[in-house]
Formats: C-alpha cells, sequence, structure tokens
C-alpha cells in the first residue's frame, strides 16, 4: 500500500510539468474509458516525453509506471523481421528464398503449385497464406500433419495480393530459428533486445510478472472491461516438449513481445536511425530501409513496417500497431526528421477511426502538436 501511495504521489507532482499535453491525453483517456496508458515522445533521437496514466492492475490498485510492460502485440512482427535482415546481412538467408526449403515441409498454395512463395512474401503479408486455419501451430500448414492444411490458402498468386496473416510470422520465427541454431526466444534477446539494452523477451517465464500490466478486454455486453491473464500465460509446459526448429510459435513470433513503452521508444529510435542506437548497429542501413518500404503499396506494408498517412495531416509515418487481449499499441516514427511515438493503453473502448484504433488516431496528434509541430 505504501509504495502505490508513493507512485500516486510520483504521478500528481508529474503533471504539473507539461500540464497541457497531460490534460488534453486525460481527456483521451477519459472519453475512452482508457485503463491505463502509456505515452512516449521521441525528438531528434531522443526521448523528451513520457507519460504514465491509470493502471497497471485494476484489482491490486497498482498504478501503471516506467517499469510496467506490456505484451505489445503485432509490433512484435518487427522483431521478428529485424533478425531475418541481421541473417541475411550475414549472407544464411535470401529474401527471396523458397520458404518450403527454409522451414522443412512443403509451403504451396494448392491453387498455384508451381508458383514459389519466397521469405519476402511471408514478411509482407503477399504469401497468400490466410489464418483461417488458425496460427498457433505449424502443423495447421504442414500438409504431413493436417488434411486441411489447403484451407490456410487463398484462390489469388501468390505475390499479387495482400492479407494480414500471422501465421506468416509464426512461420518466420521458425525459419529464424532453424536457420541461426539458435532457440527463437534467445536469438532475439541475444541479437537485438540484450545489444539495445533493453528490458524485453517473447519468454513469458524469463520475465519478472509482477511488472506485466493486466491487459482489460472491453466486453460490449456488459458495458465492462474483464481482465485477460493468458496474455501473460506460462509456456513452461510446453517448452519441456520443445521441438527445435518447428514448435517456435509457443513463443509467438507473431505478437509475443512483452515490453515497456520507454525501451519500446528505444527499439523504435534503432528503426528511425536505420538500424543504429546510441552507435550500436543491429542492422545495416541497407536492411532498416528495405523493412520500411512499401512492398504492398496501397495498405503501405514493408516487411513488419508500414506506411501510415492517416494519423497527421499530410505527413507520413513509419511504424507498427499491435492488438490483442484488449491492448491495443503503436509506434510511429518519422525518420527524416528523427520524431516518432509510442503509444500503449493496456484497456480502452475499442472501435476503428479512419482505419486506425481511436487511441491512436486521438493521442498522436496531441503528441505532435504540442512536442513536434
Amino acid at each position: 500500500m505504501k509504495n502505490v501511495l508513493l507512485a500516486f504521489v510520483a504521478f500528481l507532482i508529474s503533471l504539473k510539468s507539461f500540464s497541457q499535453p497531460d490534460k488534453e491525453l486525460q481527456a483521451v483517456a477519459e472519453e475512452l474509458k482508457t485503463v491505463g496508458l502509456a505515452v512516449v515522445v521521441v525528438k531528434h533521437g531522443k526521448i523528451i516525453y513520457a507519460k504514465n496514466m491509470g493502471w497497471q492492475d485494476v484489482e491490486k490498485q497498482i498504478p501503471l509506471n516506467e517499469n510496467s510492460i506490456f505484451r505489445i502485440a503485432s509490433i512484435s512482427k518487427s522483431f521478428s523481421a529485424t533478425a531475418i535482415m541481421q541473417l541475411v546481412e550475414q549472407g544464411k538467408l535470401h529474401l527471396d528464398d523458397d520458404v518450403s526449403k527454409l522451414i522443412g515441409f512443403p509451403v504451396r498454395n494448392p491453387n498455384y503449385p508451381d508458383k514459389v512463395i519466397t521469405l519476402r512474401m511471408i514478411m509482407s503479408h503477399t504469401s497468400s497464406i490466410s489464418d483461417r486455419n488458425g496460427y498457433f501451430t505449424l502443423d495447421v500448414i504442414n500438409p504431413a500433419k493436417n488434411s486441411d492444411w489447403a484451407i490456410c490458402f487463398n484462390n489469388y498468386e501468390p505475390g499479387s495480393q495482400y492479407e494480414y496473416c500471422n501465421l506468416n510470422y509464426n512461420m518466420t520465427g521458425t525459419i529464424i530459428e532453424r536457420t541461426s541454431g539458435e532457440r527463437f526466444d534467445v536469438y532475439i534477446r541475444n541479437h537485438i533486445i540484450k545489444p539495445l539494452g533493453l528490458y524485453a523477451g517473447h519468454n513469458v517465464d524469463s520475465l519478472n510478472a509482477s511488472r506485466f500490466a493486466t491487459l482489460y478486454e472491453y466486453d460490449s455486453a456488459n458495458q465492462k472491461f474483464e481482465p485477460s491473464p493468458q496474455a501473460y500465460a506460462s509456456r513452461s509446459e510446453q517448452i519441456k516438449n520443445y521441438e527445435f526448429g518447428y514448435s517456435t510459435p509457443v513463443f509467438s513470433p507473431t505478437g509475443g513481445v512483452k515490453i515497456g513503452a520507454q525501451d519500446l521508444a528505444r527499439y523504435m529510435i534503432m528503426h528511425m536511425n536505420y538500424g543504429t542506437y546510441q552507435g550500436k548497429k543491429i542492422i545495416s542501413r541497407k536492411s532498416a530501409k528495405t523493412m520500411q518500404h512499401s512492398i504492398s503499396k496501397e495498405e503501405g506494408y514493408g516487411l513488419a513496417i508500414s506506411t501510415a498517412d492517416n494519423l497527421l495531416p499530410g505527413i507520413s509515418l513509419k511504424g507498427h500497431t499491435g492488438s490483442a487481449y484488449g491492448l491495443y499499441s503503436s509506434f510511429y516514427f518519422n525518420p527524416k526528421k528523427k520524431y516518432g511515438f509510442v503509444v500503449i493503453t493496456n484497456g480502452c473502448l475499442p472501435g476503428m477511426v479512419d482505419g486506425t484504433r481511436p487511441i491512436h488516431k486521438k493521442a498522436i496528434p496531441i503528441l505532435y502538436n504540442n512536442f513536434i509541430k
């Protein structure tokens, strides 16, 4: 109780600075019935503003704070894509490699059996693969494991159209594991998280559970928020029977990174600086630009980095969003002018505005107008 009171006092004191953006953000938080809201602003490659509002855990009355970490959902895909680019730079992979050869079983659209599905296609969601069969195990698309594997594929030719697909990135994570010789979560930790000095990871059991921000999903029928404990469910039992190079979806390469808002901002700075953070090169400038280049022009999607034109009038930003278990996360940046934003909520009213979540549509302009414009 003493720690909660101290945190609350610190929160009240913090409101005395940057009062205008605080008030504007608080108004948005109240409008969207936000459980907790964490925002970070980066300018000239440095964090200049960070604010936490609301609750890390409502039931335990723990305020959201700078040590809170979130399961950030699909922003995690960019960690997997970054790892792929590292392996490409090492000459261990090529983006136009045949996924079938990389993953160890045939990956072919039955409507186009002679068309090679490449690594670039699955990373850009142009593979013609869908989540129709689910995506929590590779069995859904492996012909040797599932007689209904063909349901995973759409009717159009691979490489010709875009459809966002989580299975694409659970396959990508498996390829990272098979190519690097390191278990997926260990590879990401050793080659991205540790070099950047972040506290984060895919393996929930390797992190301090007291720091997890409980995720709250909105029950529209009863008009209340319900906690989603499955977001941080232990994978220890599955890991006991782990099959290297196949069980990788256990760690959810497609959505399983747990990280705090400020550490996510530091990771974002690396991409903003085209692969480098505080002198540490994670990927090359060329690789970073490849990730940010839109392959699917209409959707603006590259390799786990998308282009958003609907957040700030007349301004294009690069980044990604995440949505799972009631959480809505985003990081968006301008690589030329070196500014960016992280916005994460562990629960708020759902919906879409102009193709994006209301919390991002409303919060990012507030941060831009107060700190960048």
